[in-house]
């Protein structure tokens, strides 16, 4: 009986082997994968290999808290704003859902904030007082070629009357003297009075400068009959006497062509405290895609964007006043690619690495050099790399700031191009005759890479993809540590998720890195199917958050005046070997201006550090900054926030 037991448990044994083994055949894949991704997530969270390479892990919001986040800025709360207005979504635009989150990373709660206009591609950077300024965004939606059923383009409206300005309401309808054909403009346009013009040795009246407005039309139905292939002259409908007499408009070819993106004037602060947008007055140019860059004296530089008729803003440059909250022209005109990496310079004048977001003609303003913007002198700085790959790339001040010295990192050719780069750039402005030298190459072409200055003076380099918006499942899955002492790349723990166009990060106080955005036009490697925006947030922690206990800071001023100091506590005085001011970001399309990491001079008595500001008011913008020190590790504390007034 026990024999025939054994053998029926064998035969059993027998037949469920031969199941296991057919099962494994049909589905090894599966099964490989199965067990590739255990060992995979078994050998990422061991101690030893976070504290080697990091660790990265998925912030889930709740999803009435889930936006298309365009635009992220570290407030002086230690808050994140999250910024979509209208997501590159027609729907959300369209239905006028614009969207604001205020994300607390250490409570992990989100709240709404009502959002007073679509600034989708806005501009922003920190202010003294701790507002983040934002100025700019969507008017209008672009339409591409097929798409668009309307003839349209640009008149600009003629005002040949010198006693008076003249106000056209939106709906005009402009006639063609010539071709007949009516159109109707989209807004409302003021036309400046007409300009006297004297004879200047005489004093003799010569003539009338008309006075010049701009403004978008389209033709009253549609098809391509209501193109125009010329230019023409055009009656204002609905004036009369005098008014008819002196104003006309004149247009070129009113087509079916691709219409770009159109921008807005309006522009913002945004209060941290009471969380909450405060409206200022416009900017004189409608701007979508801009940069903000704070000058020497606190004010703001706003420059580039695409207008509101949807054309490059032709170096009409203008600078804000935060005491006053309003905008002026600056005196001189420099053109530049949309979203270009300007940076103030220790000496007051600006820095342009030739990163840019990409709208713009590709041989204007796309040259790197340092620009002076009082006198509008511009040096070019020679040796670019690469320089036909410059959109979309990165550019970082590298840690500590008195250096001068900053990489550029990757980019890819002017628009759609397939082109991408896998060069880094190094170039030190406190050289005589500043050049740039190739830097450590990374491994593949990256477009979009973001870039985080980190407290122990090193750059986490992340994300990307080789091809425009991630085409062709592109996306690159790596982090790099660059170190600026050494000047060399180092592979860190790969992130989980893919990021390239719509993405940046941002430094948390508490020595993290948070990523956001991505915007990938396909969803396949064949293209055949749409993208969805990435909606989830990302963070990193580095290493040196994984080495044992962190240095200790607390205490101190809340204000430090430059060529001031201030006394904090901490109990590991002993151990610390740095001190770093850091600016908080303010990021959107891989470009973030505000960033940088200055180095403290520092002094420690028993359990006190005493650290000191530099002087110099263009190192130090003002603002609000976080305080971190660092033991000989390269372990940072968490970071105090201290105002430099």
């Amino acid at each position: 009986m026990k024999d025939r037991a054994s053998r029926r448990r064998a035969r059993r044994l027998a037949i469920g082997t031969a199941v296991v083994v057919a099962l494994a055949g049909m589905n090894g894949p599966w099964l490989y994968r199965f067990g590739s991704e255990k060992y995979h997530q078994y050998q990422i969270n061991r101690p030893g290999y976070k504290a080697e390479n990091g660790h990265w892990e998925i912030v889930e919001f709740p999803e009435e808290y889930r936006q298309n986040t365009i635009h992220a800025a570290l407030l002086r709360t230690g808050k994140v704003l999250l910024v979509a207005g209208s997501g590159n979504d027609q729907e959300n635009f369209d239905a006028k859902r614009f969207d604001t989150r205020v994300w607390d990373p250490v409570r992990n709660t989100v709240k709404k904030v009502p959002t007073p206009n679509d600034l989708f591609c806005t501009g922003h950077t920190q202010l003294a007082d701790g507002n983040l300024l934002i100025a700019g965004g969507t008017k209008r939606y672009e339409k591409l070629k097929g798409d668009v059923t309307k003839a349209g383009g640009l008149m600009v409206v003629h005002n040949e009357n010198p006693d008076k300005p003249i106000t056209l309401p939106a709906g005009t309808r402009f006639t063609g003297r010539e071709n007949g054909k009516t159109f109707v403009s989209k807004d409302p346009v003021l036309v400046p009075r007409a300009k006297k013009v004297f004879d200047p040795e005489t004093g003799a009246f010569l003539h009338n400068d008309p006075g010049l407005g701009r403004v978008y039309i389209e033709a009253q139905r549609s098809g391509a009959r209501y193109e125009t292939g010329t230019q023409d002259n055009y009656r204002v409908q609905g004036l009369s006497g005098a008014d008819a007499r002196n104003t006309y408009g004149m247009a070129e070819k009113l087509a079916l062509d691709k219409k770009d993106f159109q921008g807005i004037r309006d522009a913002y602060e945004f209060d941290p405290v009471a969380e909450r947008y405060i409206k200022v007055d416009p900017m004189n140019e409608a701007r979508w895609y801009p940069t903000l860059t704070t000058l020497s004296d606190g004010r703001v530089l706003s420059v580039s964007g695409l207008d509101d008729i949807g054309q490059l803003v032709p170096g009409k440059n203008e600078v804000y006043d935060p005491e006053t909250r309003k905008w002026s022209y600056t005196d001189k005109v420099r053109q530049f690619p949309t979203y270009p990496a300007l940076f103030l310079m220790r000496n007051g004048k600006v820095f342009y690495s030739g990163s840019n977001a990409g709208y713009g003609p590709d041989d204007v303003g796309r040259d790197p050099g340092v620009w002076d913007v009082d006198t509008n002198t511009f040096r070019e700085i020679p040796g670019l790399s690469d320089a036909d790959r410059m959109e979309t790339s990165g550019t970082v001040l590298l840690p500590p700031a008195q250096d001068e010295r900053y990489l550029v990192i990757g980019g890819g050719g002017v628009g759609e191009s397939t082109l991408s780069s896998a060069k880094t750039r190094l170039v030190d402005l406190k050289e005589d005759e500043p050049r740039f030298r190739d830097g450590p190459p990374l491994e593949k072409g990256t477009r979009y890479p973001q870039a985080s200055v980190l407290p122990d003076d090193t750059v986490l380099v992340s994300g990307g993809s080789e091809d425009y918006r991630g085409r062709g499942d592109s996306d690159i899955r790596q982090a790099r540590i660059y170190d600026t002492r050494t000047n060399t790349f180092r592979r860190v723990a790969d992130p989980l998720v893919g990021r390239n166009y719509h993405s940046g990060s941002i430094l948390l106080p508490d020595g993290r890195v948070m990523f956001f955005g991505s915007d990938s036009l396909y969803a396949d490697k064949a293209n055949s199917k749409p993208g969805e925006f990435e909606q989830r947030i990302e963070i990193y922690t580095p290493p040196y958050l994984y080495g044992g206990s962190r240095p200790s800071l607390s205490g101190g001023p809340e204000s430090i005046e430059r060529g001031g100091s201030g006394r904090f506590r901490s109990e590991d005085a002993s151990a610390i070997k740095s001190a770093r001011l850091i600016r908080p970001s303010a990021s959107t399309h891989v470009t973030d201006v505000d960033q940088r990491s200055i180095a403290l001079e520092f002094e420690t008595s028993g359990d006190e550090v005493t650290v000191s500001v530099p002087k110099n008011r263009n190192l130090v913008q003002g603002g609000w900054y976080m305080l971190f020190v660092a033991d000989r590790e390269g372990t940072p504390s968490e970071a105090r926030w201290v105002r430099v007034p």
